[in-house]
């Protein structure tokens, strides 16, 4: 249970407050997300105090409170050493191709231990966990199963239906509001296996710095990056700012891909379909395919490498070296032979071998 399961707040209370643009402290967002977990909310006041928040617009403070609701309600999930989670919130309606989800399985090609978190499609046609599936990563293991896949093969994921149940309570309404709220948010600041690094996108300007803030508070080392032409990843087809998280602190940097050699792209070059599409475009990455999406690829595999090793206070230096190892993982055939040993480990560990 959430630490605020006592406290003595109240609904009206709690959107009384939201409704005349005051903040809330972290122990009264803990408390309604603690009623929402355990099935005590109505969809009334789920809807309401999800509206609310995002009307009011959230701090850090408050995002603080509900993913620490979250975390207390999830199934954990222990592996050792340093690993890094590479996801976006969504949300941004662009429709791309699942860039983070292919850029995972480069990552930990490239030698970084990854454990994403993720589900299917929210305001998309097909979500991390439907890519997985479609290129047959099996996506429903527990968290021992989760932990051997990392063992076996560098890198597993998460699926939040599976890790998080009590969110069964709020899926309903957050689907009949079809617009983002503070849940789209809380994905990459709920993961289970609460990695020490994180590299995550977010279409929203406006929360980016918010999520960079609660990740500050919890003394992780994480980059959280908008596409200036509004992508929730590094994008390729102009600059992207980051908010930059580390020993405490957020800075921002403004990256450049033509800095870095990564060749501009259109936006249409990125724009995905549903997940048969966004399948075939990954195997055709994995096969060796160059292009546009493979450079998206490489650059935010880069930013997850990049923060999974430390950052040294120089991004670009960061990203240059993230760089070369991303590209030399799919290029040399690293990345298909991981996800082919992923899908084997995944398959036995599924028909409990």
């Amino acid at each position: 249970m959430g630490s605020a399961q006592a406290a003595d707040f109240t609904w009206p209370e709690i959107l009384g407050a939201l409704l005349a643009g005051r903040d809330l402290a972290s122990d009264r967002t803990e408390w309604a997300m603690d009623r929402i977990m355990n099935g005590e909310a109505t969809p009334a006041q789920i809807a309401a105090f999800a509206v609310a928040l995002r009307a009011k617009g959230e701090t850090a403070s408050e995002i603080a409170g509900l993913a620490d609701s979250m975390l207390s309600h999830c199934v954990p999930v222990h592996v050792p050493g340093r690993t890094v989670d590479i996801v976006g919130t969504g949300g941004d309606r662009s429709n791309t191709v699942n860039i983070s989800t292919m850029s995972a399985i480069v990552t930990a090609a490239a030698g970084a231990t990854v454990v994403k978190h993720g589900g299917r499609a929210a305001s998309s046609k097909c979500g991390a966990a439907d890519l997985l599936e479609g290129l047959g990563v099996p996506i429903m293991l527990g968290p021992d199963g989760v932990a051997a896949t990392v063992a076996r093969a560098g890198i597993g994921f998460c699926f939040a239906q599976v890790f998080h149940p009590s969110m069964r309570f709020a899926g309903p309404t957050r689907r009949e509001l079809g617009v983002p709220t503070f849940f789209n948010v809380l994905g990459p600041l709920s993961n289970p296996a609460r990695p020490a690094a994180s590299a995550i996108g977010c279409g929203n300007p406006a929360m980016a710095p918010v999520i960079a803030g609660v990740f500050a508070a919890r003394g992780a080392e994480v980059l959280v990056f908008r596409g200036d032409d509004g992508l929730d990843e590094l994008t390729t087809t102009t600059t992207s700012t980051v908010w930059v998280v580390r020993d405490g602190t957020v800075g921002t940097a403004v990256v450049d891909p033509a800095r870095l050699g990564v060749r501009p792209a259109a936006p249409e070059d990125l724009v995905g379909g549903d997940v048969a599409f966004n399948t075939a475009v990954a195997r055709r990455l994995f096969d060796g395919e160059r292009g546009a999406v493979h450079d998206a690829v490489v650059l935010n595999s880069a930013a997850a490498i990049a923060v999974h090793t430390g950052l040294s206070g120089d991004l670009e230096a960061d990203l240059a070296a993230g760089l070369v190892r991303a590209t030399d993982a799919l290029e040399s055939g690293a990345a298909a032979a991981l996800l082919a040993r992923w899908v084997q480990v995944g398959a036995e560990l599924s028909a409990g071998a």
